[in-house]
C-alpha cells in the first residue's frame, strides 16, 4: 500500500524486540511500506542491530539507540535524515529516545521517538520509585517541548491511555498505572506545552474505539481489554498536513506478537 506522490508516511510500533520479531517488522514494511518506521523495546544494543534486514528491504537511514537486553528506540526510514537528538529524561541511562531531521521528502521534519517507561505496578511514587521516575521523564519533556520552535511529530509507546474511551473499563482502571488521574494530567501538561496534537483522536474521535495495546495476560480477541498506550502528536501546523491515521491491529493475531500494534500516519506534505 505504497503511497503516491508527496504523501509520506510514517509508522510507530513497540516491537517488544527487533530480533525476535525482524519476521513481523518486515511484513508490516512490505505490506503497509512506511517510508519511515520507528520502533520501541528493540532490546537490542547497537552493534546487534539486525540492519541486513532492513537494508535488504530499502530503510538505508537508521538512528539506533540501543542497550543490551531492555528498552532501547531505533528509526529506519527510505528518506534521508540526520539524527537530531538524543534526550535521557528519566536521567539514569536509559535508551529510551532518539531524533530525527528529515531530508528530501518532508525535508525539516523533525521526528522524536520515545518509550516513555512504564511505571511499574503500584501508583505511589512513594512505595514504587519506578512510578516517579515515569512523572518525572514526563516532566523533562514538558521542559523540552516548551522550547520547540521547528515542525515535529513526537510519536511512541506513551504508556498512558488518557481519554476514558481509551481504555475498555475506565471505572476499572483508575487505580492502574497507564490510566491513573496523576498520569493523565502529568501528559496533558506535555501536550499543553507545545500545543500537540493528538493524531490519533484527530482521525479517529472519540469515543470510537482506538486500541494499540492488548496485555499477554488476557485472550485479547475474545474480551478485547486494550488501552491505547502508542501515540502520534504533531505541531499544530505539521497536524494541519495529515490526511488519514490508522493502527495495524492484524499483528496482533500473529503467531507470538508483539503486545503492541503498529500506528501509521500519513501527511500530504
Amino acid at each position: 500500500m505504497a503511497m503516491t506522490g508527496s504523501n509520506l508516511s510514517i509508522a510507530t510500533w513497540n516491537i517488544n524486540s527487533v530480533r525476535l520479531r525482524i519476521d513481523q517488522v518486515a511484513k508490516v514494511l512490505t505490506e503497509q511500506a512506511p517510508d519511515v518506521l520507528c520502533l520501541q523495546e528493540i532490546k537490542v544494543a547497537e552493534h546487534l542491530f539486525p540492519h541486513d534486514a532492513f537494508e535488504a528491504l530499502g530503510y538505508a537511514h537508521r538512528a539506533i539507540h540501543g542497550q543490551k537486553g531492555y528498552h532501547g528506540v531505533a528509526t529506519v526510514s527510505k528518506v534521508p535524515f540526520t539524527e537530531f537528538s538524543r534526550h535521557d529524561w528519566q536521567d539514569n541511562g536509559e535508551a529510551r529516545h532518539v531524533g530525527v531531521e528529515l531530508h528530501g521528502k518532508g525535508q525539516g521534519m523533525i521526528l522524536e521517538n520515545v518509550y516513555i517507561p512504564a511505571g511499574g505496578d503500584v501508583a505511589d511514587r512513594e512505595v514504587n520509585p519506578k512510578f516517579g521516575q515515569k512523572l518525572d521523564f514526563l516532566e523533562r519533556m514538558t521542559r523540552w517541548a516548551d522550547k520547540i520552535d521547528r515542525p515535529t511529530l513526537l510519536v511512541g509507546d506513551f504508556n498512558i491511555a488518557p481519554l476514558e474511551c481509551d481504555v475498555y473499563d475506565h471505572k476499572a482502571l483508575l487505580k492502574v498505572v497507564s490510566h491513573t488521574p496523576i498520569e493523565v494530567e502529568t501528559l496533558g501538561k506535555l501536550a499543553d506545552a507545545h500545543g500537540w496534537v493528538d493524531l490519533g483522536r484527530k482521525h479517529i474521535p472519540a469515543p470510537e474505539r482506538n486500541y494499540s495495546w492488548w496485555s499477554y495476560r488476557s485472550y485479547w480477541r475474545q474480551k478485547d481489554q486494550g488501552r491505547r498506550l502508542d501515540h502520534m502528536w504533531a505541531s499544530p501546523d505539521l497536524a494541519a498536513q495529515s490526511v488519514s491515521h490508522r493502527f495495524v491491529e492484524e499483528t496482533r493475531k500473529w503467531e507470538q506478537p508483539s503486545d503492541h500494534v503498529p500506528l501509521i500516519t500519513e501527511f500530504a506534505l
